[in-house]
């Protein structure tokens, strides 16, 4: 049988990536350095997924067991038969796991092992693996990274899957929404390409990359701002408002133009795409908050990322953007005192001028076409609040 150590037994490993890789035939051995959670693992033996969506579900994993991820017992695992490691511990915890990982190569090359390992972080993050792959060279001598080069694969991905806040009886069960991706980019894998429920191998990962971050990312945070605007709690208020509604699905449209362009994605598949994310926003077992989604804005405003990237690259293929223009006018709107973010942002909006904060977090210059157009929406904002 073939063995899988799923690093974080939290939600996601739990509900996602090592639910998927049971229900496909592999032992999952789960590692966390949550005691607790791992004792309960062992003596369980089993957990439920339950699907909360508007068509809900559920199924039983049973083929797994436990370890501390915190000690030797991880290292012995991956030195043994695993063949594949997967993470879902967030992206600041990547080089803590790498140490362990790294000491698991050097048992496998020192035993004389040829069996090939491969390594996927299933993380919220662009090349989370090429990151991981990175911190695990650090430790490694220049022979053993020879080693690992040969042996050991390291394949980036892209994941995406929300999951509901729930409790059961079981502490271990977990619910998850029906939608599911996990895409593996091909060329970082070593050996054959196994069969997993629910997993794509693909040629060019970054395609899917921006395709997320366009489409769910993007509209997630367009509803999140524009809902805490006018004084919704979760996105499923925010996106009930027809108003809102309409304006976020006609953005994610905006930013489809703009990906069947760069990608040449087929424009009937992609838009088929856009209407199951944005299906995901009304799902009623989301309790998403928009203060939570909307935190961070002075990120979020990068241009590299969800709300000034799809409206540039849109506007670079003469596509309209009347629609993304709101996404970045709002996040200048977004005022919460418990985000760091939010904060240092107003208050620069305060001293130096919207005009100045838009410029310094988007990279737009002033003498932009669009620095104007998001100003003008903002202000048009800026009076909807005030008579609201």
């Amino acid at each position: 049988m073939k063995q899988a150590i799923m690093i974080g037994a939290g939600n996601i490993g739990r509900g996602f990536i090592g639910a998927l890789l049971e229900k496909s035939g592999w032992h999952v051995t789960f590692a966390d350095v949550a005691e607790n959670l791992i004792a309960a693992i062992n003596e369980r033996k089993s957990y439920t997924v339950h699907i909360q969506d508007k068509e809900c579900a559920e199924w039983t994993v049973t083929n797994i067991s436990g370890i501390s991820s915190a000690g030797q017992e991880l290292v012995d695992a991956i030195a043994g038969d695993c063949e594949l490691i997967t993470t879902a511990v967030g992206l600041r915890i990547l080089p803590i796991v790498a140490k362990p990982i790294a000491a698991g190569i050097k048992a496998r090359k020192a035993a004389g092992s040829t069996q090939l390992l491969n390594v996927v972080a299933c993380e919220n993050a662009v090349r989370g693996t090429s990151q991981l792959r990175d911190s695990v060279y650090t430790h490694l001598s220049e022979d053993e990274i020879a080693y690992a080069k040969e042996y050991v694969g390291f394949a980036d991905c892209a994941v995406d899957r929300i999951v509901p806040k729930a409790s059961f009886e079981n502490p271990l069960d977990v619910a998850v929404e029906q939608y599911t991706e996990w895409d593996v980019e091909k060329g970082g894998w070593k050996g054959e390409l196994p069969d997993i429920q629910g997993l794509s191998f693909v040629d060019d990962l970054s395609a899917y990359i921006e395709r997320k971050l366009f489409t769910l990312n993007s509209g997630h945070a367009i509803c999140a701002y524009l809902g805490t605007l006018k004084g919704y709690r979760t996105i499923v208020e925010s996106i009930a408002d027809p108003a809102i509604g309409h304006l976020v699905y006609r953005a994610m449209c905006e930013s489809g133009e703009g990906l069947i362009q760069k990608f040449g994605f087929d424009p009937k598949a992609h838009h088929a795409y856009i209407d199951r994310i944005f299906a995901r926003f009304q799902n009623p077992f989301l309790e998403d908050e928009t203060a939570r989604v909307a935190r961070e804005p002075i990120r979020k405003l990068a241009p590299t990322d969800r709300l000034i990237k799809p409206l540039m690259t849109a506007y670079s293929y003469g596509l309209p953007v009347d629609h993304l223009l709101f996404g970045a006018a709002a996040a200048l709107h977004f005022d919460c005192a418990e985000d760091e973010q939010s904060v240092e942002m107003r208050r620069k909006i305060q001293e130096e001028g919207v005009e100045k904060a838009l410029e310094t977090y988007t990279g737009l210059k002033p003498d932009h076409p669009l620095f104007v157009r998001i100003l003008d929406v903002y202000r048009a904002l800026n009076v909807s609040k005030a008579n609201a």
